[in-house]
Formats: C-alpha cells, sequence, structure tokens
C-alpha cells in the first residue's frame, strides 16, 4: 500500500469518526441540568437488581463486557512488563543487602500495613454496596503489601511475595471473570448476563447477583497484577545487575 492511499484511507477514517462525534455532541442533554436521562435509567436498573452501588452496577452489570476489555488491558500489559523485564544472558542476580531503616520508619511501616491491607480487602468486598471495589480495593491491598519493603527491607517481602503463587491469582481472576460470563451463555441467557445468581436483600454483601462475584474476580486479578509488575521493576532495581565486563 503507497503511502499516499494510507493517508487516504486515514483521512476518510477520521472524517468518519468525527461525524459519529459530532453527531452524539449534538444530541447529548441540555449541559447544567439537575436529571440526566442516562443516569436516571442507570439508577433504575441498579435499584432493579438490588445494587446499592451504581458505579458497580455500571462496571459489572450494566457495561460488564466493558469492565472485561478492561481487565484484559491490565492483564495483558502486565504479561508485557514481566516479558520485557525477565532476566537476559547478559545480567546475574544478586542477593540485595540488608536495607538500614530508621526506627520510626520501620514501626510506622508495620504497623500501618496490617491496616491497609484490611482496608483493601474491605473496599473489594463492599465494592457493590459503598464507592470502591475491585479495581480500587485491589491497587490498595497490592501498595500495603509493599510497605513490608520500606519498612524492612527487600528481603523480608519476598517472603511473603511468592511470584508464582500471584502469577496464578492474575489469571485465576481473569478466567474467573470469563468463566462467570460463559456461564450465562450456559445457563441459556447472553455473556455476562446477572441473570445467575439470587439478587438477595438489598444493601447486603450477598446482594446484587453476579455482581459481587465479579467484582471480587477483578480485586483478584488488580491486586496480583500490581504486585507482579511490581516485583519486575524492583527486581530490575535492587537484584539484577548486568554482568561486570559486559
Amino acid at each position: 500500500m503507497s503511502r499516499r492511499l494510507r493517508l487516504w484511507v486515514l483521512a476518510v477514517g477520521g472524517a468518519g469518526v468525527a461525524a459519529l462525534l459530532v453527531a452524539a455532541c449534538l444530541d447529548l442533554p441540555a449541559f447544567g441540568g439537575r436529571r440526566h436521562p442516562y443516569g436516571d435509567r442507570a439508577v433504575r436498573a441498579s435499584l432493579s437488581r438490588h445494587i446499592a452501588n451504581t458505579i458497580a452496577a455500571v462496571n459489572f452489570d450494566q457495561r460488564a463486557y466493558d469492565t472485561l476489555g478492561e481487565t484484559g488491558i491490565l492483564f495483558a500489559a502486565v504479561l508485557g512488563c514481566v516479558v520485557l523485564l525477565r532476566q537476559t544472558r547478559d545480567e546475574h542476580r544478586d542477593r540485595p543487602e540488608p536495607a538500614e531503616v530508621a526506627r520510626p520508619v520501620r514501626r510506622y511501616a508495620l504497623l500501618v500495613l496490617p491496616v491497609a491491607l484490611v482496608t483493601g480487602v474491605y473496599v473489594i468486598a463492599h465494592g457493590q454496596l459503598s464507592p470502591g471495589g475491585g479495581f480500587q480495593g485491589g491497587v490498595v491491598a497490592a501498595t500495603a503489601l509493599h510497605l513490608l519493603y520500606l519498612g524492612a527491607d527487600y528481603g523480608a517481602l519476598e517472603r511473603v511475595r511468592p511470584l508464582g503463587a500471584y502469577t496464578a491469582v492474575d489469571a485465576l481472576g481473569v478466567s474467573g471473570y470469563l468463566v462467570t460470563g460463559l456461564a450465562g451463555v450456559l445457563a441459556g441467557t447472553a455473556f455476562l448476563a446477572n441473570t445467575l445468581l439470587p439478587y438477595g436483600t438489598f444493601n447486603t454483601l450477598s446482594s446484587g447477583g453476579t455482581v459481587p462475584v465479579l467484582n471480587a474476580a477483578v480485586g483478584m486479578e488488580v491486586a496480583s497484577a500490581v504486585v507482579v509488575l511490581l516485583a519486575g521493576f524492583l527486581d530490575q532495581a535492587v537484584e539484577i545487575e548486568e554482568d561486570k565486563g559486559s
């Protein structure tokens, strides 16, 4: 394909996207109104499925397919980083030297670590009830674990961070999301349709049908993915060095 033809294809595609964007903007509701038709429909659908947090209803029910795409993007990004940052032939692994951490920093980090970890798990578990969810709670839980690196040393972090297990949980979270969606197809409904489980009692942990299941799968995937991703960067900074003379 010649350069001129590629430019024509780009121009036609860009014109089509621009036309769709203009048409969408012209049909938007008036700015500054107190009510929004999309918001009203989202809240109505959320309440009909006994989901107290409308944002969770949008992410894991009304637009669960989009969330699957976002989860897949994170999984692919972490996989790419692991491949790129793997140890090469001209590198060797050295044991990190024990770090000297000031007592106030060590005391604070070790005190906050369990609190932050429980907070992350709480945010994941209550995603369908209150602000938060799998994405936010997963990041909090993974970050809490790395307070051990700040409060102790890298060796202590490695002992509580078996990468093989976290890699498996990362894949298990994505697979669990897919399996939940396929279960709906096998049950005779649509992919990721919220019809498999009872909606339960409103504003309880078991409410929302498949929303808590999908939310937990995302929390597992995000937390494990962040741990694996940070492990790759920390290994490069702390353990892996180029061979001398290479």
